[in-house]
């Protein structure tokens, strides 16, 4: 299975995403693949930003090595599932579809619910970490009874 998770810039969001999902993967010994990217190019090569690596870091996650990039529509091929963090990225995905089957790889990351980017403000970190935390042991779950 591959995953991929999706904020704006790809330096706070789905980097924590694709960090914590790959440290559940690996604790369950499943071969899934996970990847992050960006709506937007304004970071494209950077690594994550020091705050999510810290607070990574804090628990037990390394996201250091990650670069940033860009989403692009021949990852509707690639991916199996993507996972946006707010409902403006996901139009921006959804805009890049061109058919059905890959609108339906696309959806919220917690349904109904926004990721907040915590890139304005410090206080936000922690938060979104425990958030993105949570949901991505209920995904993990969620995804282990799919591919049954």
């Amino acid at each position: 299975m591959k995953i991929l998770m999706v904020c704006l810039g790809n330096i706070c969001r789905s980097p924590l995403a694709e960090g914590i999902m790959k440290h559940f993967i690996d604790k369950e010994g499943l071969g899934w693949q996970v990847d992050s990217a960006g709506t937007g190019a304004y970071h494209i090569g950077r690594h994550p930003d020091v705050r999510s690596i810290k607070i990574a870091q804090q628990n037990g996650i390394d996201i250091s090595h990650q670069k940033a990039r860009q989403f692009i529509k021949a990852d509707f091929k690639t991916f199996d599932h993507i996972y946006v963090m707010d409902k403006h990225n996901y139009e921006d995905v959804i805009n890049l579809a061109t058919s059905d089957e890959e609108k339906q790889k696309v959806k919220l990351f917690i349904t109904d619910e926004i990721v907040p980017d915590p890139y304005y403000d410090d206080s936000l970190f922690k938060p979104t970490f425990n958030m993105i935390y949570a949901q991505c042991g209920k995904l993990l779950t969620s995804l282990k009874k799919e591919n049954r």
